[in-house]
């Protein structure tokens, strides 16, 4: 894969990189693709797991968010991606929690921010970057979390502003792929009632997963399975892994998966393999 192949990942906090796009991003990083992470937020409310970090907390110390900038060097380091900003700089735009709790209305959580003025930092990075692909998202933010569906706001006004000439200021960029992130219910119904945390039922009671006929893009990264798992161990405050699983505070087991799945919003389809997917994001 040649070097000009650019292509730029936009998550809410440390650890989603990981979770959701790691073996993706480690396998165009391992290929000489320019692979830019953006990440909205710090992590700053996020449940804490391992007891000797308890005080980190931000009804504590609220210290959790320099942490987590650490904790997420390392797993860029482990995926091989050296090209990572935060939104606005580091501590821009706070964590806003999960839906519905009253760190929602803090008026400096990223759910609260100025939509044009979040979208003009990307833009800048945007122009900066001239990626090709930009993957965040769907618009309920994969499982409706608020600083998720900003990340897709945010980042699907950058798409369609980067290119505008007479918007902001830098050289014009427009991207021509604009991908969301997606999980097929069959994973999930494979996954339920498997793996040594503890077990769902059915793939319903994951509460995310799309049918798979909304997929339209599925990339096989499982040789760099092993630096997915190392990314997803380095957030140590936030996940726990054993095996190919993995569980955020609720202890529920997820899989941790070799082939990732998006969905395409924006661009021409590429080639499509004999289940009528694209396996590349660069078409």
């Amino acid at each position: 894969m040649p070097r000009d192949q650019r292509i730029l990942f936009v998550h809410a906090h440390p650890d989603d990189e990981s979770i959701g796009t790691g073996a993706t991003m480690a396998k165009y990083a391992a290929e000489g693709a320019h692979v830019c992470l953006v990440t909205c937020t710090l992590g700053e409310e996020g449940d804490v797991i391992p007891a000797d970090s308890w005080h980190l907390a931000s009804a504590r110390e609220n210290r959790l968010g320099p942490y987590r900038e650490g904790e997420l060097a390392r797993a860029c380091a482990a995926l091989g991606v050296d090209d990572h900003r935060f939104l606005g700089g580091a501590g821009r735009w706070r964590d806003s929690g999960m839906m519905g709790v009253p760190t929602n209305d803090n008026p400096a959580c990223f759910f609260r921010a100025d939509l044009d003025e979040a979208a003009a930092e990307l833009v800048g990075i945007v122009r900066e970057v001239r990626p090709q692909v930009i993957v965040t998202y769907d618009d309920n933010g994969y499982y409706g979390h608020p600083d998720h569906i900003q990340a897709h706001r945010v980042a699907w006004r950058a798409f369609e502003k980067a290119g505008d000439p007479s918007y902001g200021t830098g050289e014009p960029w427009q991207p021509s792929r604009f991908y969301v992130t997606a999980m097929p219910v069959s994973e999930l119904k494979r996954a339920a009632g498997t793996g040594p945390f503890d077990r769902v039922r059915s793939a319903e009671d994951f509460g995310f997963g799309i049918p798979d006929e909304q997929v339209t893009t599925q990339i096989d990264a499982t040789e760099h399975l092993d630096a997915k798992l190392a990314a997803l161990r380095a957030h140590r405050t936030q996940l726990s892994v054993e095996g190919s699983f993995f569980a955020l505070s609720n202890n529920v087991g997820q899989p941790a998966l070799g082939v990732e799945y998006y969905t395409l919003l924006a661009g021409e389809p590429g080639k499509l393999d004999q289940d009528g997917r694209e396996t590349d994001l660069f078409g």
